[in-house]
């Protein structure tokens, strides 16, 4: 028969670390991740070599069923292609990515941008969605500068579970899209715009003091953020 004798506290996060943890020389992996959250850990390559990374993602592909890497640069794909080869990378994204077996697409997630610069965020949320087992319709470059744009998207906007609304500028779009529709809005602003925007934070405070009801705000430039915050309220819809 298993042995049934209790463990304690410290015993058990012993034996819980022990077992989830892949320690590198430079990092700590959380193989755990995934069976606790939905997804498994995520690599964020700014600040790491090339060959840290691809150290990083192959340890990670030997018990996850889907590696990620976030602002990724192009020499950091090529390490990692020599490791894993089937990987892909998305460049508009700056994302790479390896499925051994891709998590079944769910429910519908929209992704709307205002403008044809914001589309780099736009991407990674996108992407980060996609990976991450949603259904994904993108819908571009429909800012309140030609307001109809944005009004012609309404059955799709309807039919998302939730919507990541992209802008930089004045910011604006997240709360006119919360103003026609009855789903929760991730709004993430970009660093685009002149002077007075101040690298986004123009978009971000406008997006804080949204008068429109439903609307949540993730940091400048964060579609990887985004995309996590709509990816989990669109799984408990479709669960």
């Amino acid at each position: 028969m298993p042995d049934e004798t209790p463990l304690s506290l410290a015993q058990a996060l012993k034996q819980w670390t022990h077992d989830e943890a892949d320690r590198l020389d430079y990092a700590t992996l959380d193989h755990g991740r995934g069976a606790r959250t939905g997804f498994p850990e995520v690599i964020f390559c700014p600040g790491k070599s090339d060959q840290q990374i691809a150290e990083i993602a192959a340890s990670l592909a030997r018990t996850g069923r889907v590696v990620m890497a976030t602002r990724a640069p192009r020499s950091a794909f090529a390490a990692v292609r020599v490791r894993l080869p089937e990987a892909v990378y998305h460049e508009e994204a700056r994302i790479i990515a390896w499925e051994r077996e891709p998590l079944p697409r769910v429910g519908a997630v929209a992704v709307v941008s205002a403008g044809t610069s914001d589309g780099p965020v736009a991407a990674e949320a996108a992407i980060s969605l996609d990976l991450m087992g949603n259904g994904v319709t993108r819908i571009n470059d429909v800012g309140i500068a030609g307001l109809h744009r944005v009004l012609e998207h309404r059955d799709a906007l309807n039919a998302a579970n939730a919507i990541v609304a992209v802008a930089g500028m004045d910011g604006a779009l997240p709360s006119v899209i919360a103003g026609l529709v009855d789903k929760p809005v991730i709004a993430t602003p970009t660093s685009v715009g002149y002077g007075a925007s101040f690298q986004g934070i123009a978009a971000l405070l406008a997006m804080l003091n949204a008068c429109a009801v439903g609307v949540s705000v993730v940091n400048i430039d964060n579609g990887f953020g985004a995309a996590c915050v709509a990816s989990r309220i669109n799984h408990l819809h479709a669960s």
